[in-house]
C-alpha cells in the first residue's frame, strides 16, 4: 500500500481481478493488460461473462430483498471492488433512502475510485473504510464507528472469498465477522465452484499470470459457508436461480456460481 492514500501506486503491468470484472461488465476502468487477460479467460471459458452478469444481478436482487422484505437498513459490503452499475448503496437506497452502507476494501485501485462510492441519498449514509477481510476484528472495530451495532446489519461477501486460499480461513473470516454482528443480521454471498473443467483451466491460466489467485471450491464447501445460519428460500443455488426476475441480459446460460442469503439467529 502506498504511503499517500491520495496517490496510491497501481500496477498496470499485471492483470487485476476487479478491473477484469469491470471489463466483462462493460466498464471502462481497466487497462490493456486486463482486457488481454479477460479475453484469454473468455477464450477458454466463455461462460465467465455470464457469471459476471448473473452474479451482479444477484447482488441487486439480494439487496432489494434485504432492504425490502427483510427490513435491513445497514449494509457492510466487504471486498467491494470497483464501482459499476447498481452498487449496494444505490440499490438499497432506492428501496429505503435512509439505509447506511459501509464499503470495505484494502486495494489501492479501489481507493482511487472511493470518491465514486462516497455518495448517498440525503436521508442515508455511505462510507468507505480501508481494511483487509483477513482481519475481521479490525473491520468490526472500524465499522462500529459508522453503523449501529444494536440493530441488524447485512454482511455482503460477493465473489471475494476465493482470494482466501484455505477453506478453514474462509470459515474463520465468516464466523469472525458474523459473530460480531447482532442477532437478526444477514449474510449474503456468492462464490464460484470447481465443477466446470473449462472454468478450472481458465482460472489456472489466469493465476499463472502472476495476478492474485482465486480459489474455486467444491459446492459443498460453499454450502458450508452458511452453517449455523437460517437460509432464506430457495437456499444455496446458482445465482440465476435465486429469486429470479426478468433479466436485463439476453441468452444467459446456466452457471455454476452459487449464492445464498441467510439470517443470524
Amino acid at each position: 500500500m502506498a504511503d499517500d492514500p491520495e496517490h496510491p501506486q497501481i500496477d498496470t503491468t499485471v492483470p487485476h481481478s476487479a478491473r477484469i470484472w469491470n471489463y466483462w461488465l462493460g466498464g471502462k476502468d481497466n487497462y490493456p493488460v486486463d482486457r488481454e487477460a479477460g479475453d484469454a479467460y473468455v477464450q477458454v471459458y466463455p461462460g465467465i461473462v455470464d457469471v459476471a452478469r448473473v452474479s451482479r444481478h444477484f447482488l441487486a436482487r439480494a439487496v432489494r430483498y434485504l432492504a425490502g422484505e427483510a427490513g435491513i437498513r445497514q449494509f457492510l459490503d466487504v471486498g467491494t471492488g470497483l464501482p459499476t452499475v447498481d452498487n449496494t448503496h444505490e440499490v438499497a437506497q432506492r428501496v429505503a433512502p435512509e439505509s447506511h452502507i459501509v464499503y470495505v476494501d484494502n486495494d489501492p485501485l479501489v481507493l482511487v475510485h472511493a470518491h465514486a462510492l462516497l455518495t448517498s441519498s440525503p436521508q442515508g449514509a455511505t462510507s468507505y473504510i480501508e481494511a483487509d477481510m483477513r482481519n475481521p476484528k479490525e473491520i468490526l472495530r472500524l465499522a462500529q464507528e459508522k453503523l449501529d451495532f444494536e440493530r441488524p446489519i447485512a454482511l455482503m461477501l460477493m465473489g471475494v472469498l476465493g482470494h482466501i486460499q484455505t477453506y478453514e480461513e474462509v470459515l474463520s473470516i465468516i464466523r469472525g465477522l458474523m459473530g460480531g454482528l447482532p442477532a437478526g443480521s444477514y449474510l449474503a454471498l456468492y462464490d464460484d465452484t470447481d465443477t466446470d473443467d473449462a472454468h478450472n483451466k481458465a482460472q489456472q491460466e489466469y493465476d499463472d499470470t502472476g495476478a492474485v489467485p482465486y480459489r474455486l471450491r467444491p459446492p459443498e464447501q460453499i454450502v458450508g459457508y452458511f452453517d449455523g445460519f437460517d437460509l432464506v428460500e430457495p437456499g444455496v443455488v446458482a445465482c440465476e436461480s435465486w429469486r429470479p426476475e426478468p433479466s436485463p441480459f439476453d441468452d444467459i446460460t446456466k452457471t455454476s456460481t452459487l449464492c445464498g442469503v441467510a439470517r443470524k439467529r
